[in-house]
């Protein structure tokens, strides 16, 4: 049977491995995530799994834990997402370069030069995930004592992605004419000055780089709350979800895809790719101890504080033996705060039962042989709970390693994943239109009038 579908994967890769124990696994990387030799790896191999994307995550501040905790974490020291992603571009030719560019702490004119050039060095392989970061502490590497209000940020961040998308349109497409012979390198005509003033910025313009090779970067959004949705609906091309069982990703999938309807975008246009942590065994039962093993690694210090972070709250003043109790909505992110609740209240947990799943991984898990995790990929798939899946690997390098060898030649034969790429930018493999600049109609745009 060949699928009527087929999914698309994007490749969580900051931190390398997103479980607090996996560079404690043995026969691990402690050093993975600084280790750009051993990541250049990394990144072949996802090519040569057709993977659509690179993403990799980025932090403004170090983690708020204390240091008991904080000293355990691998995410302690990473690459700056661009210097890494322009190094990547080299060593690959078709994996898609996902980076994350948060809308609370820079400015518009950075994100859309860093960007554009990005797009360009990969020849149309960029993406820009939109993020309004969370992390209080991030406000104190800025000059600022206080974060934004949850509402202010995500205010903030729709005018961000107007003024960005709006300097990525500076210039036509055929703005250069680079005629030697008269001496003229582009056209003025061509050349837009963008002149935002709004509620946040005042932005000058234009962008002194020429527009990206697949006239913007693609769109990617991460937020689960009803604003995050909103923001999703309106400007995302791809969402890194983070929803645990297919009845909540069918409830998601369907609401923001709903919204989009409403606000006259194609759905189609959207790929919604849940986090998954993809644990991969001779058999299921071996898998399931595997994972065992990964989640003994982590430290109590670290659960905890995992959790509080979630939580917006210090769980460490809680009863770790008795039930979750009732947690306030705080400043840090609501969906993260929504999903441990719900955990503790869906699976009956204890607070050092949370706080053990939190401090490892607490999201969807797809733990077997490349068979039966091959089996839920379609199920979601074909309960439209998403589009594919963001897959964040246990352990390096073996786990990458198994996903490479035995899960993608299981989804090939099944016709759930591709054998080559369908062109060479981000856009093309995800299957996404190419946008149009507002203040330039192309040749084919005018046709179409």
């Amino acid at each position: 049977m060949v699928a009527t579908r087929q999914l698309h994967l994007a490749a969580f890769m900051r931190p390398i491995s997103i479980h607090t124990g996996a560079w404690r696994y043995p026969g691990g990387m402690p050093d993975a995530n600084f280790n750009f030799r051993a990541i250049v790896k990394f990144a072949q191999r996802l090519e040569e799994a057709r993977f659509d994307a690179f993403f990799m995550a980025d932090h403004l501040a170090m983690l708020n834990m204390p240091m008991d905790a904080l000293k355990r974490s691998a995410t302690a020291t990473s690459f700056e997402p661009f210097t890494l992603l322009s190094a990547l571009s080299m060593a690959t030719e078709n994996l898609g370069l996902i980076a994350t560019g948060s809308t609370s702490f820079d400015e518009p004119f950075h994100v859309a030069r860093r960007f554009a050039s990005l797009d360009h060095i990969s020849e149309g392989r960029a993406g820009w995930n939109i993020v309004t970061t969370s992390n209080p502490d991030a406000a104190k590497n800025f000059g600022l004592e206080d974060h934004l209000d949850h509402a202010d940020r995500y205010r903030r961040a729709r005018e961000f992605y107007d003024v960005v998308t709006g300097l990525w349109d500076s210039w036509a497409d055929d703005a250069f004419v680079r005629d030697v012979d008269t001496g003229v390198f582009f056209d003025p005509e061509k050349l837009h000055t963008l002149d935002h003033k709004g509620e946040f910025f005042s932005v000058r313009g234009p962008l002194h780089v020429a527009r990206p090779a697949q006239g913007w970067p693609v769109i990617v959004q991460a937020g689960g709350s009803d604003a995050g949705r909103q923001l999703a609906a309106e400007t995302a091309e791809a969402i890194f979800a983070a929803q645990r069982t297919l009845e909540d990703g069918k409830e998601f999938y369907a609401d923001v895809k709903g919204r989009m309807k409403v606000l006259g975008r194609n759905p189609d246009h959207l790929k919604i790719l849940p986090a998954c942590l993809v644990v991969v065994g001779d058999t299921v039962e071996e898998a399931r101890e595997k994972r065992a093993m990964l989640d003994s690694k982590v430290h109590l210090d670290s659960a905890i504080a995992s959790l509080s972070i979630a939580l917006g709250t210090d769980a460490s003043k809680f009863d770790l033996d008795g039930p979750l109790p009732e947690i306030p909505e705080t400043n840090a992110s609501k969906s993260g705060r929504d999903r441990a609740v719900r955990m503790a209240e869906q699976d009956s947990l204890t607070v050092r039962q949370l706080a053990q799943r939190m401090g490892g991984y607490s999201g969807l898990a797809l733990v077997g042989t490349a068979e039966t995790i091959a089996d839920q990929m379609e199920e979601w798939i074909d309960a439209e709970a998403s589009d594919g899946f963001t897959i964040m690997f246990p352990f390096l390098p073996e786990g990458l390693d198994l996903f490479v060898d035995r899960v993608t030649p299981e989804l090939q034969r099944r016709g759930l994943l591709r054998r080559e790429y369908e062109g060479k930018t981000l856009r093309e493999n995800l299957g996404l239109p190419r946008p149009e600049n507002r203040f330039f109609a192309t040749a084919s745009d005018q046709a179409a009038q």
